[in-house]
């Protein structure tokens, strides 16, 4: 299962959610025939997310806001509240060039420059402005932005990220 983003909490009487997406498309979410929640976003047994049809989606202040079905009202909703929104691998759009869905990141290896070794991607953060790797290496932890300036090359089949950053930065 690939997160796509996290509820919040409700929005209004009538069962809509106030969600968190992850990545920087969510309306994108539209051509998908159902979502499904879940607690964890960690697991990925199916009996732990439930598949749900949307029944609406837009855009509200920095997030989205958006209907499910078996989702109808107040109630409904604050039940779900700090639950996750996924979808298996295949069921989302592949990602055009130089695209990367964030879950496809996390654990990739940083090569620094003249081939340092630098870590491995733990998670990434949603700034504002752009992501931000999260790296760990031992006891140390850095955060390199995820900008052109800074990859030179994201390379996915051989487990690594090629970055233009020292150890000492």
């Amino acid at each position: 299962m690939i997160v796509m983003g996290r509820i919040v909490a409700p929005f209004g009487i009538h069962g809509w959610l106030k969600i968190q997406p992850i990545g920087d498309d969510p309306l994108s979410w539209r051509t998908m025939p159902q979502w499904w929640i879940g607690k964890s976003p960690e697991s990925q047994r199916a009996e732990d997310w439930q598949a749900l049809a949307p029944r609406g989606l837009r855009l509200h202040g920095k997030g989205v806001v958006a209907a499910l079905e078996s989702v109808g009202d107040r109630t409904a909703a604050e039940a779900v509240a700090g639950w996750f929104i996924a979808a298996p691998r295949e069921a989302l759009p592949k990602p055009g060039k130089d695209e990367y869905y964030w879950a496809d990141l996390i654990g990739l290896r940083i090569v620094g420059s003249g081939g340092m070794a630098l870590g491995v991607v733990s998670k990434l953060l949603e700034t504002g402005a752009h992501a931000v790797l999260e790296i760990e290496d031992g006891e140390t932890q850095r955060l390199i932005p995820f900008v052109a300036a800074f990859i030179r090359q994201v390379d996915l089949a051989a487990g690594e990220i090629q970055v233009e950053w020292e150890a000492d930065w």
